[in-house]
């Protein structure tokens, strides 16, 4: 029972940690498995001839030829004035290497990429492109080049465990706000009534944020220098209709008011949870950030405001447990 899970620590720490996929596993780990259990040793192309040969001396079987061709280092580099912000390569990127936000310009950092190459299929402006990575260009001898491939498997390991992390954590989050959700609707007083003066107003107060936002971003658009006369005039238009709308369902509120009056407080605790846990999820991703930087302070910084965050969402999470 032990030799199994050393052998796939001695095959894992053998490949190259780039998560290509290449091999038909999501990373190297499920590779390493794989080839615990008896699969081919000859399907990485990152590996290259040298990672096979490594391979059979650990699993006693014979080397072979690569599936595929050897594949040298790359790196992933992304043409920035061509990049409309989808954020569909930082959702594909196995290590966390991209940088952006939707609607703004994605980068690459270089030094974590590992070449993978899972970024460029989903672009849908084909704006990515694999160049030799320049820290292997610059390599001047064979030893600088081990050095080179030690250093980006090390790294490419942790960031691809610590997305897993992440994506793990998200997807409990979400689980948990799902079931917190359905809670109150189980125990809510006007649970199962369709059409009554709680969900209607809770209707409405959905549209108007959703007009708000729609609103914020015709303003934003009517601020730009370039707009011609009619472009302009359009907007405005738009504008003037979501506000008489606004103001429509301000007056239905009105009407509301009153008929629930648990719901606004039970309203006001939901918005509390949903604030802390924002604020954790910024804390966290600053305590992130200062890690990969190594700023000690920046560090010790991030990981107070991230202990204020959890104990606010511990109360905020309390405070919407107690009966009203």
């Amino acid at each position: 029972m032990t030799e199994q899970p050393t052998l796939i620590e001695a095959i894992d720490a053998t490949l190259p940690q780039t998560q290509c996929g290449k091999c038909g596993h999501d990373g190297c780990r499920p590779y390493a498995e794989a080839i615990a259990e008896g699969e081919p040793i000859n399907r990485c192309p990152p590996g290259g001839d040298e990672t096979v040969v490594r391979l059979a001396e650990l699993t006693g079987r014979s080397a072979l030829p690569l599936e595929q061709p050897a594949q040298s280092p790359l790196v992933a580099q992304i043409r920035e004035d061509e990049c409309i912000g989808c954020t569909k390569c930082i959702q594909a990127c196995p290590v966390d290497a991209i940088l952006g936000a939707a609607k703004q310009m994605h980068t690459v950092i270089e030094s974590e990429c590992t070449g993978c190459e899972l970024c460029v299929a989903p672009c849908p402006v084909d704006c990515i492109d694999l160049l030799p990575h320049p820290e292997w260009q610059a390599a001047e001898d064979a030893q600088q080049r081990r050095d080179y491939l030690a250093k980006r498997a090390t790294l490419g390991r942790q960031r691809h465990e610590a997305r897993n992390r992440r994506l793990a954590r998200q997807a409990e989050e979400k689980r948990r706000r799902r079931a917190e959700r359905q809670a109150i609707r189980r125990t809510s007083p006007d649970a199962g009534a369709g059409g009554t003066p709680a969900s209607a107003s809770n209707n409405l107060r959905t549209t108007r944020v959703s007009l708000l936002a729609s609103l914020k971003r015709l303003d934003r658009q009517r601020q730009s220098d370039e707009l011609s006369a009619e472009e302009r005039q359009s907007l405005e238009q738009r504008a003037h209709d979501l506000r008489s709308r606004l103001a429509d369902i301000d007056r239905q509120l009105e009407g509301t008011q009153g008929a629930t009056p648990t719901t606004s407080a039970e309203r006001q605790r939901r918005f509390a949870v949903n604030a802390a846990e924002q604020a954790r999820r910024r804390a966290r991703q600053q305590l992130a950030h200062a890690q990969r930087q190594g700023d000690d302070d920046a560090i010790d910084a991030a990981r107070h405001q991230l202990e204020r965050a959890e104990r606010m969402l511990e109360q905020a999470r309390d405070a919407l447990s107690r009966p009203s």
